[in-house]
């Protein structure tokens, strides 16, 4: 069976209908560039009885792109190859764009990547204006670029500076915004408008050019050499390199086949794009974004870490314990995912003050017109905010989201375990204080556990589950969908203190705040973190999450710690900050004072007295930034292995996911795992010891490192 079917009708408009035998959606595999050779021979063959031509899809969604998998596994000696592969590929797709006839795109379904780029390929596009369908060229997220002639056929159609968000920042779009990006021509009601459209096109268009097969053609905005446009692109490579800080090479080639494509003709440019994807595809971030990002992800979202053979059931009532921050989020996106939410403070003042939250950002919404007021009322109105324990009656799960303290936590939830419905669930959203430990203050510690989120909640994609010594599978599978209903990742640890992503952060900020104790210069400190690609450098992130907070789970965590007899081992790091909240009153960012000033009206700048406090000149002078990148780095990957080590993580899956979405850790490395696995095992064990021998014993390779070092194998 044909992965194109091919319907010459009587009034010799030609469908071909794209439907990939055996998959859900399609995709450009070896079974689909059989079909389009095939498919483009028999047009070749028919064009004298052929009028015009539709291309259309089976599937719900028009086409999902490249074949990930086949593409993943391309290594440096298949180059070749895969070039030659992909350029007959786009050979049979210029084939169509340049027989003669109208060709239309009739887009019945979501298009992203080499689906859309099928798309471009065509002479006329018309979208069916569903609000779910999403068009755009993504790849770069993960580490590609479009490589199916995305790269010069966007930027002829609607112009450099135009193409340039779509595809080096992979911006997807609705079908109404695509229509005014000029990524669409036409939008349809249905998909019987859509073929009458079509066909309307091709009678009125009986003889089809690309306007770039034109003699004469010229690029929209100017073309590379054209002076505003030249202007533009002198400066262009220093303002993408400031935002990937060398980390991602993909919106670098993105912007090279894009520009050096426009210089030449068409055909020429798709070579370049050709050369640049094959690098891309090659290269290891490529590898490392692709493995985590699609592979990984999916794993994880398919529902990888959910014990078998629980019944899904949706939750309809949720509570809320603290209207604070984090409560307010996590009501927020409850009642957004069509829940009752009960919304429970001390005071019904406090209680209302946090559902503002949610009618602030619904009215941003609205604003961008992206939500009508009835839609807005209707989250709001599912939102009760009280200060009445009864109100919690007949919750499905009830989340506390109280301060960090194990007392307090352990007296909301005796007060309001008692309104769950039988075989209710109870979740803590701490950060750091063990499930297992506040569990014992429930009544049914088998439907306990953690659901950790990230602030801000209605931003943040991750929720960490985390999993007491008596928590019920039942329960955890329970967990899981509750996190997928709201439309948040899941990833699932063990239970320690701290579990996996605080335990990770809190190596990241102590590294930083260590090497200011050293008489590193701080701007070096933020710097060295930015440059090797995480969101926000450590003195920068210490002060939005506040030095106070940072020192109160730490005096808590030592009080827990020392109570059950064991040894609280300080960190370097503990000193400074204790000096900087205590000493000088230097508490964060939202007390206008913490590493950095906050000045009313101007940018935040660091803290002068810190090169009084701290700063020692020469040894500032002399030191690595790559060592500098290094320790942050390994640091936090040290650690997840660690928690590995320990049982506290599960899968490598969590390990990588949660380090990026929970953690920010550098997305180009594929995680805090896979940045071991592409430094090579061995290596990475060798470089933590030299960084052991120079910073201390934090950095020696735990045991199961040095087991994978020494067998040189991979973690999986």
């Amino acid at each position: 069976m044909s992965a194109i079917h091919y319907d010459l009708g009587s009034d010799q408009i030609l469908t071909l209908t794209i439907d990939m035998p055996k998959q859900s959606a399609n995709t450009m595999n070896a079974a689909f560039r059989d079909a389009l050779n095939e498919t483009v021979s028999k047009v070749q063959g028919d064009l004298d009885n052929i009028r015009g031509i539709i291309i259309a899809s089976a599937k719900k969604t028009f086409f999902a792109g490249g074949d990930l998998n086949e593409i993943h596994k391309v290594t440096r000696g298949d180059a070749q190859a895969f070039e030659d592969m992909v350029n007959g590929m786009k050979a049979r797709m210029r084939a169509l764009e340049t027989c003669g006839k109208p060709v239309v795109a009739a887009i019945n379904g979501t298009a992203l990547g080499g689906g859309y780029e099928i798309a471009l390929a065509c002479h006329h596009r018309i979208a069916l204006n569903d609000n779910s369908i999403q068009l755009g060229l993504p790849e770069v997220s993960l580490g590609l670029l479009p490589g199916g002639g995305g790269t010069q056929r966007l930027p002829r159609m609607i112009g450099l500076e135009a193409a340039f968000p779509l595809l080096m920042e992979g911006k997807k779009l609705r079908p109404k915004a695509a229509l005014k990006a000029g990524m669409v021509d036409e939008l349809a009601d249905s998909v019987d408008d859509m073929i009458t459209k079509a066909k309307a096109f091709i009678e009125a268009n009986p003889k089809c050019q690309q306007p770039w097969d034109k003699k004469g053609f010229k690029l929209p905005g100017g073309a590379p050499h054209h002076p505003t446009m030249a202007q533009k692109l002198a400066i262009a490579p220093a303002m993408l390199k400031q935002k990937t800080k060398g980390c991602y090479p993909a919106p670098e080639r993105i912007m090279s086949a894009a520009v050096e494509g426009a210089q030449v003709d068409f055909d020429s440019g798709s070579l370049i794009e050709t050369r640049y994807f094959a690098e891309l595809v090659i290269g290891q971030v490529a590898k490392n974004m692709t493995g985590t990002f699609w592979f990984q992800l999916n794993a994880i979202n398919g529902g990888g870490s959910r014990p078998e053979g629980v019944k899904k059931e949706p939750f309809k009532k949720v509570g809320v314990l603290g209207a604070g921050m984090m409560g307010a989020g996590i009501a927020y996106s409850t009642a957004s995912r069509g829940m009752e939410v009960v919304l429970k403070d001390v005071s019904v003042e406090n209680a209302e003050k946090g559902k503002s939250y949610s009618e602030d950002l619904l009215a941003k919404k609205v604003g961008r017109k992206r939500m009508t007021e009835e839609k807005k009322a209707d989250v709001l109105a599912r939102i009760t905010a009280t200060d009445t324990a009864a109100d919690l009656e007949g919750c499905d799960l009830i989340i506390e989201a109280v301060f960090e303290d194990s007392n307090l936590k352990a007296k909301v939830t005796a007060e309001a375990e008692s309104k769950l419905v039988k075989n209710g669930i109870f979740a803590s959203n701490t950060s750091t204080i063990p499930i297992t430990q506040l569990a014992k203050a429930s009544d049914k510690p088998e439907n306990f556990i953690g659901l950790h989120f990230f602030s801000p909640v209605d931003k943040m994609m991750l929720v960490e589950i985390i999993v007491g010594d008596q928590t019920s599978d039942d329960t955890l599978a329970r967990a899981f969908d509750y996190v997928q209903q709201i439309g948040k990742i899941p990833v699932v640890v063990n239970d320690s203190r701290g579990f996996f992503t605080s335990r990770v952060f809190g190596t990241f900020v102590n590294e930083g705040i260590c090497m200011l104790g050293e008489g590193i210069h701080p701007a070096s400190i933020d710097n060295a973190g930015l440059l090797a690609g995480m969101p926000v450098g450590p003195l920068t992130i210490s002060d939005e999450v506040s030095l106070t907070l940072m020192q109160h789970v730490r005096d808590q965590s030592k009080k827990d710690v020392e109570a059950g007899g064991g040894t609280w081992n300080a960190h370097p790091a503990e000193a400074i900050i204790d000096q900087m909240v205590n000493d000088h009153g230097r508490k964060s960012k939202a007390a206008g004072a913490g590493f950095y000033d906050y000045p009313a009206k101007s940018k935040k700048r660091l803290w002068p007295e810190l090169e009084t406090l701290y700063v020692n000149k020469a040894k500032a002078s002399q030191v690595k930034l790559q060592d500098l990148k290094d320790r942050i780095l390994f640091i936090q990957a040290i650690e997840t292995i660690r928690c590995m080590e320990e049982g506290v993580l599960r899968t490598v899956e969590d390990a990588n996911i949660g380090s990026i979405f929970g953690i920010g850790y550098a997305p180009w490395t594929g995680g805090a795992i896979q940045f071991v696995n592409q430094y090579g095992v061995r290596e990475f064990a060798e470089r933590a010891r030299e960084l052991a021998a120079t910073h201390g014993e934090r950095f020696a390779p735990p045991a199961l490192l040095i087991e994978h070092a020494e067998q040189e194998k991979l973690f999986i």
